[in-house]
């Protein structure tokens, strides 16, 4: 029987807001143990979080720095937090992080963790790399917000929950720059690439397991769809 493959961008914003969140990564992996077992094959790339964005900030107050600079410190955020998954997954996942989307590996895994890639391009779009890599027809990005909102929700509490939108609404919305450290659902680099490769990427909030278990097994489920 064929693989079900799952691509899921685990915002950094949910592995460590501030302290890691172990009780959550305790559900976390139980939640992809159970599905493992039901035929599906994880590709789960970790962002960076509040260590990448404390970093960032630290080193540009110290001194002068470019984006390349605040990129490649981000970049390593998100490797310290993929190794973070692969040792809690020791027993499943390839022991070699992808922290690129092309890295060669053996293909005989039921479970990836891989990591950001190079300045230019976030762990979004890696898990849209990633996706057409693995034949998949769908990205997961499982962040700290239910839906994607039409205004920023975090500065407007009248921003109104989006359920589906195409990739033109979506820009309009966020934007077409990237920017390091940018917090948007899904980042504009991502989002042309997805809409390049015709993928469909849900943004739901990631801490909610049971909605997440029915997004991946493709039942009804409370976020975001985006897709052309």
């Amino acid at each position: 029987m064929m693989k079900k493959n799952i691509i899921i961008s685990l915002g950094g914003s949910i592995i460590i807001p501030g302290e890691i969140q172990i009780a959550f990564l305790k559900e976390f992996k139980k939640l992809i143990l159970k599905l493992i077992k039901d035929n599906y094959r994880f590709v789960i790339v970790s962002g960076g979080g509040a260590i990448a964005r404390q970093y960032q900030s630290a080193a540009s107050q110290i001194s002068k720095i470019t984006d390349e600079d605040k990129d490649w410190i981000g970049i390593h955020a998100t490797r310290i937090n993929a190794q973070l998954l692969r040792t809690i997954f020791k027993a499943e996942a390839c022991p070699v992080v992808l922290d690129s989307p092309h890295k060669i590996v053996k293909n005989n895994y039921n479970l990836y963790i891989a990591s950001g890639w190079i300045p230019g391009f976030s762990t979004d779009y890696d898990a849209v790399l990633l996706a057409k890599r693995f034949k998949a027809k769908k990205v997961i990005n499982a962040s700290n917000i239910d839906y994607v909102y039409d205004k920023d929700i975090k500065k407007d509490k009248t921003a109104k929950p989006i359920e589906e939108t195409n990739w033109k609404g979506y820009r309009q919305i966020i934007g077409a720059k990237w920017i390091p450290g940018m917090n948007t659902p899904f980042d504009p680099i991502a989002a042309k690439a997805a809409e390049q490769y015709k993928l469909e990427v849900i943004v739901a909030k990631g801490t909610d397991l049971v909605n997440m278990e029915k997004i991946i097994k493709g039942e009804n489920f409370k976020g975001t769809i985006i897709r052309s």
